[in-house]
């Protein structure tokens, strides 16, 4: 076992896991390209029929006018917030504090775009339709992230997306939709993607989060938008002589797994159950509105882990590789079901827990 992180070791080191596709190895690039003929001309500077296909495929998939591929989703959601900025001649936006954007990206939308940013809400909660009319600021454009991740995946309501997308309309405000897990979001709100889709004036996917390709994102929207993101993808350095080796991992993983996420949400509510049924131990949000969800203890982080190690060691379920630390006496991890979760036989899943139980009860 590694001495310098055991808990990681034992995760690695188990039969099953309960978060994710499986690991993250060469095999997910093989896998996709198992069936595609190697005389298939590749992509060149953002043309080819490999890119422009797979670009008309997400359009028409997201029901907006055109959509352009990029490598991250980080150039794509900062170019969508510079064009919403430049278009409206307001150099403001707004979005959740804890947005991928503000926490995850080095400032890069202030130092790259000279962007200034409004937090909207608190860190507890979702962005509520009044946060937005009280938000005194002009803003060229309001980004709401669905699920919002950093607190555990929760949702507002469809009816309030339906009343801020109305609001923002009226008042001139472009609505982005940081999507990175945007089909997960899907049964719960039991709408088409298109119905979430057409809220909002420009729509970014990720398709490596839930679909578990290799890297990459979708942004779309009209065709000006479009038009003005493919220069700013070439600013940005984003258009690779090839793009294919992530574009068709993106397009086999997103027809593998685009209908599953029915699936992976059941999982997550089944899952959610069993913590919240031990000792010491919640979800957030307690009921999951999607496939992922946070795990909470209330016992200090060095005591979690040494009872994770156990189990892990005990029952050959991986539970967590990592936990986080919220403050001296609570910490927590990250749970996103995936392909993994269903080949768990549930009574190796039910002992696991009740290890976990006995463990947090005997602290």
């Amino acid at each position: 076992m590694n001495p310098a992180n055991p808990l990681l070791e034992t995760f690695r080191q188990s039969s099953y896991q309960l978060s994710n596709h499986g690991k993250r190895n060469v095999q997910v690039l093989k896998e996709a390209f198992e069936q595609i003929d190697g005389e298939v001309s590749s992509d060149m500077y953002g043309r080819g029929q490999i890119i422009e296909e797979f670009q008309e495929k997400m359009a028409a998939f997201l029901g907006k006018e055109q959509a352009v591929f990029f490598p991250s989703g980080t150039m794509a959601q900062q170019i969508s917030m510079r064009i919403w900025c430049d278009e409206k001649n307001i150099h403001q936006v707004a979005y959740h504090p804890l947005s991928h954007l503000e926490i995850h990206e080095q400032d890069g939308l202030k130092k790259l775009h000279n962007i200034k940013t409004i937090l909207l809400a608190d860190k507890t909660r979702v962005i509520e339709l009044e946060d937005i009319i009280k938000m005194k600021e002009d803003v060229a454009c309001i980004l709401l992230e669905l699920p919002q991740r950093e607190i555990g995946g929760q949702l507002p309501s469809f009816e309030t997306l339906e009343r801020i997308s109305e609001y923002c309309a009226e008042q001139g405000i472009k609505l982005h939709l940081d999507g990175a897990r945007l089909l997960e979001v899907l049964p719960y709100y039991q709408k088409t993607v298109t119905e979430v889709c057409a809220l909002f004036d420009s729509v970014y996917m990720s398709f490596y989060k839930g679909i578990g390709g290799v890297a990459g994102a979708i942004l779309a929207g009209e065709q000006g938008f479009i038009e003005q993101s493919k220069i700013w993808k070439t600013r940005h350095g984003g258009d690779l002589i090839s793009l294919y080796p992530y574009i068709i991992p993106a397009d086999y993983y997103f027809e593998k797994r685009s209908s599953k996420m029915y699936q992976y949400y059941e999982g997550a509510k089944e899952l959610a159950a069993l913590f919240n049924s031990c000792t010491g131990i919640s979800t957030l949000p307690l009921v999951p509105v999607s496939n992922m969800f946070h795990v909470h203890f209330l016992q200090p982080l060095e005591q979690v882990k040494t009872i994770l190690i156990e189990v892990q060691q005990q029952t050959g379920i991986g539970v967590s590789h990592y936990l986080k630390e919220l403050d001296e006496e609570s910490c927590s991890f990250e749970v996103n079901i995936g392909d993994q979760y269903e080949n768990i036989p549930k009574e190796l899943l039910f002992e696991a827990i009740k290890v976990l139980d006995e463990n947090m009860n005997s602290i």
